[in-house]
């Protein structure tokens, strides 16, 4: 049987060792965890987005009418909406894009009363208006995700920000 006195714990230099080393390697950690974060909302908000805009030229064609693509930001969060051209989306037909991500102003989509848009006529081919959507992390930061409509044919693709620049735009 042992004795009370003989049961011993951490003494507290051990605890503040533990503790001094738990910090050092949070501190370390935290930047990177941040970072992988910040790179996968981009890339789920970058696929979203190009998902919506496929949609439209999808309903643009099926419906042989136009249809539209829609963003705004809205109670700091980012909104995409798909609905038909000329007509105002309603309310409850936006949805949001992760929370800690906003459009870029290196976006260059047409925006009309506050609303960014692409159009599709009835054929899918984009109606005269090229552009890109740019979306970065709120927190700041240079990771940049885009989608860039190419073509009057409505090809569209996605990018990322790049070492070298491309007419004064990073994402490309």
């Amino acid at each position: 049987m042992k004795r009370a006195s003989s049961i011993r714990g951490f003494t507290l230099l051990e605890l503040m060792i533990v503790v001094a080393i738990v910090g050092v390697l949070m501190a370390i950690a935290a930047p990177g965890w941040n970072s992988f974060k910040n790179r996968q909302a981009l890339n789920a908000a970058q696929q979203e987005v190009l998902g919506a805009m496929r949609e439209s030229q999808k309903k643009a064609i099926h419906h042989r009418r136009k249809w539209q693509t829609s963003f705004r930001e809205k109670d700091g969060r980012t909104q995409w909406s798909t609905h038909p051209a000329g007509e105002l989306p309603l309310e409850g037909s936006w949805n949001n894009l992760p929370s800690d991500v906003k459009l870029d102003e290196e976006t260059t989509l047409r925006r009309v009363k506050g609303v960014r848009r692409v159009q599709f006529d009835h054929r899918g081919n984009v109606n005269g208006q090229l552009g890109r959507l740019a979306l970065s992390p709120k927190d700041g930061g240079s990771m940049k995700r885009c989608i860039v409509v190419s073509t009057l044919l409505g090809a569209m693709r996605s990018g990322e920000d790049q070492a070298r620049k491309d007419n004064g735009k990073s994402c490309w």
